[in-house]
């Protein structure tokens, strides 16, 4: 209760000991634009009814602003009266020497007037088909710096609002601007994110734009031309409202693909699953934050942004892009990039080029670099070396292999591309896409061991259910000619988590493969391409065999090696330092893998990285002991054939392979080092022979004893990443705890402390 002075009749009455009472905040529920006189009992009513069409904000319309009518305390009236309900008020003066809430700088004893900020727009909007769809300008900067304004998809942004299942957009009336603008689509370009940054988001948009570019530029071609971008979409789909990194919002605002305030959380009653907004934006920013637009080069791309309100990871950011906008698009290639993968300047037209020439192609890939930073910097890093030579050697010898059988075991989702109507499932539900969708509900309770270690390789699945696909001959390909920059680990903790995915993912999508290896049998494909397929699954069953026992076989070599040293001619050392030195070595590697063993079930990797790296370098040191001893056994061999075989070149030569030590060396290096060499020169690419080979010889170790237990230890562990999982847990319950105020600061610092001690 405010103190007040009865006098009223004293026009210099004494000023109240207390402030005025705060003013409402206008636009709410509970104070909404309209106002009445503060001695006014009866609440104001609220603008809108339930018949009427929700109430949206929108800053760029100031024409349509309802300004609140003003109170006695904002108007310019000598003296205002408020009462309490009973007669007795206190009356406020305008004399300057009673100024109230107000600065020398005042000349009035009234507060300062409120802020133009505080005001909101009320603007009614009929629902489209009963959905929210809002049609928005962009920002005037925004048009300043483009050049084309001449139609609404330039100068507007169409958002709406999704409240139902991927599945259901088609069914509930939704429309995208290509079906109101009647466009064709050849290319439909999705962009996965979850948190990635701006410059992620900039290096990925920025290498999309300058191939869509690329594509106007074609002037001969019969589908593309200076036109060409009206046949291009390029989804961008965020997996979470909340997940989503704040400059990387900006970065879309700066485009004109996105708004802030437009997105609303309920429509009718019903809560929204995605917020869309649609541009046709001039504007691409690249990963150094600089604008490129007319001036540059850049052509109109067609940005469709879908936001989704909840994390449901890739596979449902996969949904809204096959099952909510491809049935309306109805695109002929649909590509797949990562956020944070660059594709080359003319990747995208080779990727679509190996559609339009083979019309059995269902799915093709092209190269996945490892970046390497300026002037490959990061190849200093034996870890990103390593990796950089493995990825190099996979290009080079097995995706060309597979390529030819028609079967790709795997195109990686960071950068691949299908034919829609290849990816469609049949009158009865069942085909590709069902398969690859059922990886959203089998990474719970749902699904067995199997399954859920299987789908962390959907990509695997989705590639055998296409080529397998009933009454179809459908086949993959590798271009060469397309390629996709992207990040590698580069510290070891990350490095393990990520295998462990993969290996986890492959062994078991492998299985999947050959145990319905009948399948092909029932499509189109002709007696050759099935038998070309049995001959491919006995390739990959003897990969897949030689991986289970690779531990085992390293550790023989090593064993072999290191006790052949000892008894060759002219040994480097004495026996018995030989004997010793094996020994250590022999109980070291021993003590090593059962350490690993301990450490790997149930543990991250973030939390031992410093025993990991230790694990690495003993290997990486075992290894160069074990080419120490290869190369001399091998020479001492070569010496001794050499001296006890006749003068001729031809009993030399004979000698040499009658000798068992150097035929068997021989036949290993050349099936491996030599093969490398020679094929990576056929490919014209052998760089990664110079830069990364050694590298990658001294990391062999790891990849076999490391990666291969830690994977096989955690086959348990389906989730992507388990660190962020549970520190979003963490993050859910204490925010719980801070708005129902459950416990006391004390209670709920003890509370915090436990959480996060778990958490780590």
């Amino acid at each position: 209760m405010y103190p007040y002075n009865n006098n009223n009749n004293d026009n210099n009455g004494p000023i109240p000991s207390a402030r005025l009472p705060s003013r409402p905040r206008y636009g709410g529920e509970e104070y909404p634009m309209q106002q009445v006189p503060f001695n006014n009992s009866s609440p104001p009513p609220f603008p809108t009814s339930p018949n009427e069409s929700n109430p949206f904000y929108d800053p760029t319309t100031p024409n349509d602003v309802q300004r609140p009518l003003l109170v006695n305390a904002e108007s310019t009236a000598s003296s205002v009266t408020l009462n309490n309900g009973n007669g007795a008020g206190v009356r406020f003066t305008n004399n300057k020497s009673n100024m109230i809430g107000g600065g020398p700088e005042m000349g009035t004893g009234i507060g300062p007037r409120r802020q133009t900020r505080r005001y909101k727009t009320i603007r009614k909007v009929k629902l489209t088909g009963g959905n929210l769809v809002l049609d928005n300008p962009v920002p005037t900067k925004y048009l300043q710096r483009v050049k084309r304004k001449d139609k609404d998809e330039f100068t507007h942004m169409r958002y709406t609002a999704a409240t139902c299942d991927p599945a259901d957009f088609e069914k509930q009336n939704y429309k995208l601007r290509q079906n109101l603008l009647g466009r064709e689509t050849e290319l439909f370009i999705v962009l996965t994110m979850y948190n990635e940054d701006e410059v992620l988001f900039c290096r990925t948009m920025n290498g999309v734009m300058k191939n869509v570019t690329h594509l106007c530029s074609r002037n001969r071609s019969s589908t593309w031309g200076p036109e060409g971008w009206k046949k291009v979409v390029v989804c961008v789909v965020s997996d979470g409202r909340t997940k989503i990194h704040p400059r990387t919002l900006s970065v879309l605002a700066a485009m004109g693909v996105y708004q802030e305030g437009m997105a609303k959380n309920v429509v009718e009653g019903k809560p929204v699953t995605a917020h869309i907004y649609e541009h046709t934006t001039q504007l691409s920013i690249d990963a150094d934050m600089n604008f490129r637009g007319d001036e540059k080069g850049v052509v109109p791309v067609q940005v469709l942004f879908c936001l989704k309100e909840k994390n449901q990871k890739k596979i449902n950011s996969h949904r809204w892009f096959f099952q909510a906008f491809g049935p309306l698009i109805k695109p002929n290639v649909c590509v797949l990039i990562d956020v944070g993968t660059k594709p080359g300047g003319r990747s995208l037209y080779h990727l679509w080029k190996c559609f339009d020439i083979n019309k059995n192609v269902a799915g093709a890939c092209g190269e996945i670099k490892a970046m390497l930073g300026p002037r490959g910097s990061l190849l200093l890093n034996p870890l990103v070396a390593s990796q950089n030579f493995e990825y190099k050697m996979s290009n080079i010898l097995d995706k060309p292999l597979e390529s030819v059988f028609g079967h790709i075991s795997v195109l990686p989702g960071a950068f691949s591309a299908y034919r829609y109507t290849a990816l469609q499932n049949d009158i009865h539900g069942h085909g590709p896409l069902e398969k690859y969708f059922l990886g959203e509900k089998m990474h719970g309770s749902d699904a067995d061991i199997f399954t859920a270690n299987m789908y962390l390789a959907e990509d695997r699945i989705l590639c055998y259910e296409l080529v397998a696909k009933k009454e179809a001959a459908w086949v993959l390909h590798y271009c060469s000619n397309a390629y996709g920059e992207t990040d590698v680990p580069d510290t070891v903790a990350e490095f393990i988590s990520q295998r462990r995915r993969w290996l986890n993912g492959s062994f078991f999508a492998g299985i999947y493969a050959l145990v319905h290896w009948m399948k092909v049998w029932g499509s189109n494909h002709n007696i050759l391409r099935c038998l070309m397929f049995m001959f491919e699954d006995l390739y990959q069953l003897y990969n897949l065999i030689f991986s289970w026992f690779a531990i085992g076989n390293f550790y023989l070599v090593f064993y072999i090696m290191t006790t052949s040293i000892e008894s060759v001619p002219n040994p480097p050392f004495s026996t018995s330092a030989a004997s010793v030195v094996h020994t250590v070595l022999n109980y070291v590697y021993v003590l090593l893998l059962i350490i690993q063993f301990i450490i790997a079930m149930g543990n991250r990797p973030q939390g031992y990285k410093w025993a990991y790296f230790m694990i690495i370098v003993f290997f990486a040191i075992l290894m160069g002991y074990i080419l120490f001893c290869t190369v001399w056994i091998t020479v001492a061999g070569v010496i001794s054939a050499v001296d006890t075989a006749e003068s001729s070149t031809d009993a030399r030569f004979l000698a040499l392979i009658q000798q068992s030590t150097f035929r068997d060396v021989i036949i290993s290096v050349c099936s491996t080092y030599i093969m490398y060499l020679v094929s990576s020169c056929l490919f014209l690419d052998p760089w990664h022979i110079f830069t990364s080979l050694v590298p990658y010889v001294f990391m062999s170790p790891s990849y076999t004893n490391v990666l291969n237990i830690y994977a096989f230890c955690n086959t348990h562990d389906v989730s992507w990443d388990k660190a962020r999982r549970l520190l979003q847990v963490f993050q859910n319950h204490a925010c719980y705890l801070l708005d129902h105020f459950q416990l006391v600061t004390g209670d709920y610092y003890l509370k915090w402390s436990r959480s996060m001690a778990v958490v780590w």
